[in-house]
């Protein structure tokens, strides 16, 4: 027989191991919140296909195997939700893709046909042919994220909160999604279920490689009539609805020439980039005679982007700047790109060809245009860029004259520097550049494009001329430019002649 000292002990440690196990929850539901997951076993998972990707490692539910989604089926809210609160932990391994589904349903096979899908996706690059241009935090398809803001190997949060229609997404606390549907609500060219309704929650097993783990699953389940957040619709007209379909089928929806100018600072920027669904690339102007003259300013302006869901660029002005910076600093860029617009003659003038006080008069366009491609050449196949932005641009003098004096022999010309130099070519929406003829031979050649705006102001556009030629051209995801890894990028194939 058991001593009471014992039976005492086990008493007290039973005791102790109850109150500990649901302290969390007691704690939790206090403030409103659930835990979805005790920490140690499946109860109240469910996973479909390959069962065995799923365990619980560490506290964790952890993904490690072929294709398999774990579908909460517990008894909160009876695994049916529509207005929530989400949060979870999560941990992904260098090349993992996963992500977690709301609004959904349990399926025994293939991806998941109803609800949306929040990625989580460092560093994963697609399989196959495929090329996955979507990252961590993106509403998938929706509203994407294409840079990565956190890293593989760490522990980082992701805040899931839907009220009626509206869909917010934060990363650490960053709101990096603030998506409101549009009623009625868009049709996605994939056919999934994807309106806004209510269902339960799944994470994401991807593949074999993909690793992924998550801990501490907790929701907060809201009222029917929670009010939706004073946030304005997704637009229904065309150009939303393009955009929205290329996102979907991964078109990579970024603007990656914008300037923080007038009163679009970042907190606008980003505003309007939740809203259009467009990712921006914020440039900053660097050479003689520009904003940014030094190594300071460049790495300061990139400094007070990090932590932003946007890409940082370069924008390289005149032909100086290759003497100007170092290949440190210009590599802290996610790309960088310049255009033909500031350049010196023959005759010793150097000239911005916007400003039309120092282009003054031109007494023989066509000298003038072989000046302009002799240089625009040079740049494409010499300078360390990534992107060639105003593409084809000409003094507003000559400017009537666009279609004769850009020839086909000279078309061909900077077309071919730049395949030489593995330059990709803007389609700009401020001024409609380049036109179709100059589109057509680059994608004759196999460039790459990037959508561009180079705004004065905050007026930004959705790049509806790329999207007209995206029509024109029969232009297909795989056409269009990403940033590329560090050792593939202009700078790394072409950084020696930068400064020391």
């Amino acid at each position: 027989m058991d001593s009471i000292q014992e039976i005492s002990r086990r008493r007290f440690a039973a005791m102790m191991s109850a109150l500990a196990a649901a302290a969390p929850a007691l704690n939790a539901a206090d403030e409103g919140w659930v835990s979805l997951f005790d920490g140690h076993s499946l109860k109240g998972w469910r996973a479909s296909e390959n069962k065995a990707s799923w365990k619980v490692i560490d506290g964790c539910l952890a993904a490690d195997g072929p294709r398999s989604h774990l579908f909460y089926e517990g008894p909160v809210s009876g695994a049916n939700f529509r207005n929530f609160e989400l949060e979870a932990e999560v941990m992904s391994q260098p090349l993992a893709n996963s992500g977690i589904y709301f609004h959904t349903a349990y399926q025994e096979k293939g991806w998941p046909a109803k609800g949306f899908e929040i990625q989580v996706n460092n560093s994963a690059t697609g399989e196959g042919t495929y090329r996955e241009r979507k990252k961590t935090c993106s509403l998938y398809g929706v509203r994407n994220i294409y840079k990565a803001m956190v890293n593989d190997g760490e522990w980082f949060k992701l805040h899931i909160t839907v009220r009626q229609k509206n869909v917010q997404v934060r990363l650490n606390g960053m709101l990096a999604v603030d998506y409101t549907e549009p009623t009625p609500a868009p049709a996605y060219p994939e056919g999934r279920d994807r309106a806004v309704g209510s269902g339960t929650f799944a994470l994401q097993g991807h593949d074999p490689g993909s690793k992924a783990r998550y801990r501490n699953i907790r929701v907060r389940p809201l009222p029917d009539n929670v009010a939706q957040p004073a946030t304005p619709a997704a637009s229904t007209d065309s150009v939303a609805t393009e955009i929205l379909n290329l996102a979907a089928r991964n078109y990579p929806m970024v603007d990656y020439h914008v300037h923080l100018k007038g009163e679009l600072d970042i907190q606008r920027a980003l505003a309007m980039s939740r809203h259009t669904g467009i990712f921006y690339g914020i440039a900053v102007n660097c050479g003689k005679g520009f904003p940014v003259e030094n190594e300071a300013g460049a790495r300061t302006f990139f400094q007070s982007l990090e932590g932003s869901p946007v890409f940082a660029a370069m924008q390289a002005e005149g032909r100086e700047w290759v003497d100007m910076f170092d290949r440190r600093t210009v590599g802290l860029f996610d790309y960088v790109f310049t255009d033909s617009m500031t350049w010196t003659d023959n005759r010793g003038r150097r000239m911005r060809t916007w400003l039309p006080h120092e282009v003054g008069v031109i007494a023989d366009p066509q000298e003038f245009m072989e000046t302009l491609v002799s240089r625009a050449t040079g740049i494409l196949e010499r300078e360390p860029i990534d992107i060639y932005v105003n593409p084809t641009f000409i003094p507003a003098v000559i400017a009537k004259d666009y279609d004769q004096l850009w020839t086909d022999e000279r078309i061909t010309k900077v077309v071919r520097a730049a395949k030489k130099g593995g330059v990709a070519i803007e389609i700009n929406n401020r001024y409609r550049l380049p036109g179709l003829r100059f589109l057509q031979a680059a994608k004759a050649e196999g460039l790459k494009f990037a959508f561009g705006t180079n705004n004065t102001d905050a007026n930004l556009g959705r790049c509806e001329y790329g999207l007209e030629m995206v029509k024109a051209l029969d232009l297909k995801w795989t056409d269009f430019f990403v940033p590329l890894p560090i050792g593939e990028r202009g700078i790394d194939r072409k950084g020696s002649i930068l400064k020391s």
